[in-house]
């Protein structure tokens, strides 16, 4: 699961099979995200600020549960 630079996020990991993607926050808890794109994931993991991207692009786009 690669860790990411954000005051915010700790860690993402994308499942291209199922299209969902796993925010864990530095808080512990742990979000699902459905029907995201590879490509959505990629521009995550290269933003130069994750938690922008994620509370732009993600956070209200995607539907989501908390694990």
């Amino acid at each position: 699961m690669p860790a990411l630079r954000s005051s915010n996020l700790a860690a993402a990991e994308y499942d291209a099979e199922t299209q969902t993607l796993e925010i864990t926050f530095k808080s512990g808890s742990v979000y699902t995200y459905a029907s995201v794109d590879e490509g959505t994931y990629d521009d995550l993991l290269a933003a130069a600020s994750p938690g922008k991207f994620f509370a732009e692009k993600i956070k209200d786009v995607f539907t989501y549960s908390k694990a």
